[in-house]
């Protein structure tokens, strides 16, 4: 959730008890029933939020996919990681867009480049995803031009087809992208995926539905006409734009002292900090000692989701590090025991399979997908 530019790092010499726990850590219970959270699909493997992404997630053991939210023009919810699109289609080598290149205001920031709220969605059907990290992820790059842009409806439609195919239910976990900025523009978020998930028969306490956001006001909203778990998303400095944009002052690190918790808990059923709040880092880019956010989580009666878990060195801390540059990759595996050892109740992943390999240590393992049961996650129908 974050960019980190690609640098070249040092030879990298594990240090002293190097892929071990911090050691806060308990001895290791059985977490299998750990939530693995596909983020924006199987992002390791293939451009973010499309069908083969989706598909290769749960192929790969993720019980949940995510897609995020933005509208069109004509007001359709589609899945996109922003709603500014040249990183993550070809849009900016069609000349025919060329003159809907702009500058907007998003969140109190400047952003230029194509918007998903000037396309109407016949228009973004046009497009074709790429990978939005080539220089991190070159190898996804093949799959560039393969995959549409897919609507709210379709990414629903999909995991329905997922879970007849794995006998097993497949999670859809929505995140509301901006919502104060969408609803000042009259293409507000909440509205279509609160009837989206009515239409669909998905409204109801145990829902397969789990609707995420930054932005408290967005949840609320919800809360008004679902019955679907909530889950709040939480940054790592600042706080949330609705707050901002109402003058409350209060921040995320707020939000996760116990007294924050215990308002989450009056609308949510799940939070969800960077990984980095539950084990910060040093300057020196090693592991420091463990926060007791899990666990006042979980005395506040809330279940507690850690984003977001990535295998390349660069986003590992210093002891998991190996290899020669920032792209390879290093201990992921050791990063999920530690984040187990504490409690986490779910990991945001861009590598599913490596997760639910992780989770298999603590209990029953996860059913396994032999290769020849999944396709190699390009679409089935037609491709451009």
């Amino acid at each position: 959730m974050r960019k980190i530019a690609v640098t070249t790092l040092a030879v990298l010499v594990p240090l002293a008890g190097a892929g071990a726990a911090p050691a806060a850590a308990q001895p290791r219970p059985d977490r299998s029933e750990v939530v693995v959270i596909g983020h924006r699909g199987s992002a390791g493997h293939r451009p973010e939020h499309t069908q083969g992404g989706y598909e290769l997630a749960v192929a790969m053991g993720a019980d949940w996919i995510e897609p995020d939210l933005v509208p069109t023009k004509d007001h359709v919810l589609v899945v996109r990681h922003e709603n500014e699109i040249s990183g993550t289609t070809d849009v900016s080598l069609r000349p025919e867009f060329a003159a809907r290149k702009t500058t907007k205001v998003i969140d109190g920031r400047n952003v230029t480049g194509w918007f998903t709220e000037d396309f109407t969605l016949a228009e973004l059907k046009t497009l074709r995803a790429v990978e939005r990290l080539p220089a991190i992820r070159q190898r996804n790059t093949v799959y560039n031009g393969y995959y549409q842009v897919l609507t709210f409806q379709e990414v629903l439609d999909l995991a329905k087809k997922l879970r007849h195919r794995y006998g097993r239910e497949v999670g859809v976990f929505p995140e509301t992208k901006h919502p104060t900025y969408f609803r000042s523009i009259g293409l507000p978020l909440e509205e279509p995926l609160i009837e989206t998930i009515k239409r669909n028969g998905l409204n109801r306490p145990n829902s397969p539905v789990v609707v995420q956001s930054f932005e408290p006001s967005s949840l609320k909203r919800v809360a008004k006409d679902l019955r679907v778990p909530l889950w709040q998303a939480l940054g790592t400095s600042g706080r949330p734009y609705d707050l901002t944009a109402a003058g409350d002052p209060t921040t995320y690190a707020d939000m996760m002292k116990p007294e924050g918790l215990a308002k989450i808990a009056e609308y949510a059923k799940w939070i969800g900090p960077d990984k980095s709040s539950a084990i910060p880092l040093q300057p020196d880019g090693s592991w420091g000692t463990p926060t007791t956010l899990v666990s006042d989580a979980h005395k506040a009666g809330l279940k507690i989701g850690l984003y977001t878990f990535r295998s390349e060195n660069q986003y590992l801390p210093a002891q998991l590090r190996r290899g020669q540059i920032a792209t390879d990759h290093g201990d992921a595996l050791a990063e999920y025991r530690a984040h187990l050892d504490l409690g986490a109740d779910a990991f945001v992943t861009d590598y599913p399979d490596t997760a639910a390999l992780a989770r298999s240590e603590r209990g029953k393992p996860h059913e396994h997908v032999q290769p020849q049961q999944f396709d190699n996650g390009l679409p089935e129908e037609g491709r451009e």
